[in-house]
């Protein structure tokens, strides 16, 4: 018996939530006195889960693969789940990790927990903690299926060390023409270095920026920070910027450790997105935006002022330590 991980990739290097739910993965063995196996889709290096707990990898190499696809990826997991005998899989919070958890789930008649933010409060019973009510409030849920399904939450545990020797094993599990029926769709990708999904930080802007002409100070600040840039929902729709970077609860969810939000008054449906991030700092020139209630700082001030001179501050502190 051992602990399955998905780990997820993308052109051939594992995204930071892989070792962030590998971190995971090995508390949970620790508590259920076994080992962590992961497995890999198309993924060149492998060696460095290692240093996150994971004692075997299934390495797939399979072209047909290459590309995500819920159906397929859940099946070759459910075969991965058969010969390992795991009881327990843990995967991230991610869209495609919520694609391919309930189909999975079916498919080993699993119970389901996405959006975990601590380890298994006890493990007999498996009761765990996750957010409830668009991360309003928080709920214990005890699994009693034989089989678990662990989602764990973007930046909710972190990525530990925890150095373990790891064997890497080739794993072919059978893909049929059924499985890749299903024609992955079109995903719209944000040009950038930080992903939203996988950023510590994100510097989100909204109409208060006037037009798209104006978004070359939240890249600045971005760049300076090593942040994800993103933007409301008003400002996509406009077409000031890519839908690939709307955040909020009819967008991307943002679960990052510190997310800036720059003239965006703070509608329900963003803070419903964005509530997961642990601090928010908001610039905003109305004092009776609504974000400022859910902010953590606050600066009631014009954001053509406050912005640079934050960025030229930023840029002389990093200059000092470097």
């Amino acid at each position: 018996m051992s602990v399955l991980v998905y780990t997820e990739s993308e052109n051939g290097k594992f995204k930071k939530n892989a070792y962030e739910v590998a971190s995971y993965a090995y508390e949970v063995a620790q508590q259920l006195k076994t080992t962590v196996t992961a497995i890999s889709f198309n993924a060149d290096s492998s060696e460095d889960l290692g240093d996150h707990g994971v004692s075997k990898l299934l390495q797939i190499t399979n072209d047909k693969l290459k590309t995500f696809n819920a159906k397929a990826y859940a099946h070759a997991l459910e075969q991965a789940v058969k010969k390992e005998n795991a009881t327990v899989i843990i995967i991230g919070s991610g869209m495609d990790a919520k694609y391919l958890a309930p189909i999975l789930a079916g498919k080993l008649r699993a119970g389901y927990v996405p959006n975990v933010v601590a380890p298994p409060e006890s493990t007999n019973p498996f009761s765990v903690k996750h957010t409830a009510f668009s991360n309003k409030g928080f709920a214990h849920t005890q699994i009693n299926t034989e089989t678990k399904i662990i989602g764990v939450s973007n930046n909710a545990f972190g990525v530990l060390e925890n150095k373990t020797e790891i064997s890497v094993a080739p794993f072919d599990p059978a893909v049929s023409e059924d499985d890749l029926s299903t024609k992955p769709i079109e995903v719209d990708k944000v040009a950038g270095k930080v992903t939203i999904a996988d950023a510590d930080i994100v510097v989100s802007g909204g109409r208060g920026l006037k037009g798209p002409e104006n978004w070359g100070m939240i890249e600045d600040l971005a760049e300076v920070l090593g942040a994800a840039t993103a933007c409301s929902k008003p400002v996509s729709d406009m077409g000031w910027r890519p839908h690939g970077e709307h955040v909020g609860q009819t967008g991307k969810p943002v679960a990052s450790n510190l997310y800036i939000a720059i003239g965006i008054s703070g509608a329900i449906q963003h803070l419903a997105g964005v509530s997961a991030s642990k601090t928010k700092l908001v610039i905003n020139t109305d004092p009776e935006a609504p974000f400022f209630k859910a902010a953590d700082y606050g600066i009631v001030g014009d954001a053509f002022e406050v912005v640079p001179k934050l960025t030229e501050k930023l840029k002389e502190f990093k200059a000092q330590n470097a």
